[in-house]
């Protein structure tokens, strides 16, 4: 017989219920912040990608920034219309990132750490120092995206319609990392990051899913920096910064990465544990370094591991 899950049926049907009525149950800042989380959620899933290696990236945040410079390029300066220039910019944060994860393949540990920081900086302070194109440290501004001209409910300025573009867009993303996280490159990635030499003794060939890990977390973080461009309608070299890499790597560990859903439990309840702490603004970088701490020390593989933390003290 067909066994039914109902807490897995419980919550698949009633989250696309949510996520669609949300945004007309909430004010316009609220919307804007569910729209930053889902772009959000793109970046921390694209970064497990390349977490599964065993390798931390602090190029993550510039890559996302790759993204964003190129349809601000694309879109602003040329006219190219936001569905082409989207995959244009993502491919174009992929081939940066493919380029740069050559020789970070060479490297593991602590130095990888620090030839990506070291990599990271160079894009972002090339966008300062070169006024044209990337107009320097005042930035470059990105036009809404248009789908079809003078139709109200389909304006992009907007922020529900902009909500549902970006959720729809998500979706997709979030599906295909994770069939590909899933799929048989997946399972090469992980058996890096288990044992690198056990895997190179069975012909994985570890620098080229290196680099394609690299560049397919590249390619998902442009998607999201081409997100966030078109909804700031402004993009700057410090939005791209060391702070931004720092709240990635918050939301990873308090989630956990060793799964697909770890990380998007972190920036989720943090996300929201952010807006109650509003009130405490001065107090939050404290209450955050106290979160984590705590979790290093009772659930060091972040807030995925905690229902088997409960089933071994029940």
């Amino acid at each position: 017989m067909l066994k039914i899950n109902y807490k897995q049926a419980f919550l698949l049907g009633t989250l696309p219920v949510v996520l669609i009525s949300a945004p007309f149950a909430i004010s316009g800042y609220k919307v804007d912040l569910l729209t930053n989380l889902l772009i959000n959620i793109i970046l921390v899933a694209s970064f497990q990608l390349i977490t599964t290696t065993g390798g931390w990236s602090l190029a993550h945040i510039p890559m996302m920034g790759c993204g964003a410079y190129a349809t601000a390029l694309l879109s602003g300066s040329l006219g190219i219309p936001f569905w082409i220039s989207l995959p244009l910019a993502a491919l174009t944060a992929a081939a940066v990132g493919l380029v740069i994860s050559y020789p970070l393949a060479r490297t593991t540990g602590f130095a990888f750490f620090v030839a990506s920081f070291a990599a990271g900086e160079a894009m972002r302070l090339c966008w300062i120092r070169f006024r044209i194109p990337f107009g320097g440290h005042k930035g470059l501004t990105v036009p809404a995206p248009v789908l079809v001209e003078n139709v109200g409910w389909l304006d992009f300025e907007e922020a529900v319609p902009y909500y549902f573009l970006t959720l729809i867009i998500t979706l997709i993303c979030l599906i295909i990392m994770y069939y590909l996280n899933r799929s048989r490159i997946g399972d090469s990635w992980r058996a890096l990051a288990s044992e690198e030499k056990l895997a190179k003794s069975v012909g994985i060939n570890i620098t080229k899913y290196k680099m394609l890990a690299f560049a397919c977390g590249s390619f998902f973080a442009g998607v999201a920096g081409v997100l966030l461009a078109h909804r700031l309608w402004a993009i700057e070299p410090r939005q791209f910064g060391f702070n931004a890499t720092l709240y990635l790597l918050v939301w990873v560990v308090f989630g956990g990465s060793h799964t697909f859903a770890g990380p998007i439990l972190g920036v989720v309840a943090l996300t929201f544990l952010g807006e109650l702490l509003r009130p405490l603004a001065e107090w939050v970088p404290m209450i955050y370094g106290a979160i984590i701490i705590l979790i290093l020390i009772f659930l060091p593989d972040g807030l995925e591991s905690l229902p088997d933390k409960l089933k071994s003290l029940r």
